[in-house]
């Protein structure tokens, strides 16, 4: 059956812990399964995590906000963590633009740049984006003419490779993790406890509702961007004179009589010198 032909329900019923907004949500309201799995994925102790309230962050009325998946911290340090299901080719600069966010939501005012916290931007991706074979990546600023130099500014990306981490990494229970994230299928405790938690999930009226919501303004969006992309193709293709009305309409998926009104605009725009 093709996606396009599974109902909203249908699709609520599928998901996993792989689907960002399950992942959101089992995160948020189960922070010591939260603290668990950032301990796991950094190799680190953490005596307590606060989960911030909001998760929407800006700058100022001109920046562009962000809305982060988790957002915690801890005494020093603090984490973002993204399910990533699928490669949008700006993840390099969506956590470069993350981690400022996040350092100028964190700094107070008159506060010394020497009081921002450690800040560790977590990408968890199915694919490896990055190509290269590796079970995780993570990037730090370091001198480009002296390797063994590191700038210091307490900045790190992490970016976890699903696919890989189950087939190359030694870390029994980490591997583990990532099986069940692809699989749904739970191996221990902690992917039982898991798995539970996005079932409690899935049977919560309100939750699935702000799914449902979530899900059609995604798809709202999705083709709104078509409609603009077929009135940019069918101007470009009418500009170049490639093809009769009839033929564009039917090329770009458009009724006739919109080509049509899309061509009287052109030529009635003013002629460029």
């Amino acid at each position: 059956m093709s996606e396009f032909n599974i109902t909203y329900d249908e699709r609520w019923e599928n998901l996993t812990l792989a689907n960002n907004f399950i992942f959101y949500i089992v995160m948020r309201h189960h922070p010591d399964a939260c603290k668990h799995l950032i301990e796991l994925l950094l190799g680190i102790k953490i005596d307590k995590i606060e989960m911030r309230g909001e998760e929407t962050v800006s700058v100022d009325l001109t920046s562009h906000s962000i809305r982060l998946d988790v957002y915690v911290k801890d005494t020093d340090r603090i984490y973002d963590i993204e399910m990533q299901t699928i490669n949008t080719y700006d993840l390099p600069e969506r956590a470069r633009y993350y981690q400022g966010v996040i350092d100028i939501d964190n700094l107070k005012s008159g506060e010394k740049y020497t009081k921002l916290k450690n800040s560790h931007i977590i990408f968890i991706c199915l694919d490896d984006i990055f190509k290269n074979g590796l079970p995780f990546y993570t990037f730090e600023n370091l001198c480009l003419e002296d390797n063994s130099i590191r700038l210091n500014d307490r900045a790190f990306k992490h970016f976890f490779i699903a696919e890989n981490c189950v087939k190359i990494t030694s870390n029994k229970e980490m591997q583990e993790f990532f099986e069940f994230l692809l699989s749904n299928k739970s191996s221990n405790g902690f992917t039982s406890d898991l798995g539970n938690y996005v079932e409690d999930a899935k049977h919560n009226t309100r939750w699935r509702q702000q799914y449902m919501t979530w899900e059609r303004m995604q798809t709202y969006a999705r083709d709104e961007g078509s409609l603009e992309k077929a009135i940019e193709t069918a101007e470009n293709l009418l500009k170049m004179n490639l093809g009769t009305p009839e033929q564009i309409a039917k090329a770009v998926n458009l009724p006739l009589e919109q080509i049509l009104s899309i061509k009287e605009n052109l030529l009635a725009e003013p002629a460029e010198k």
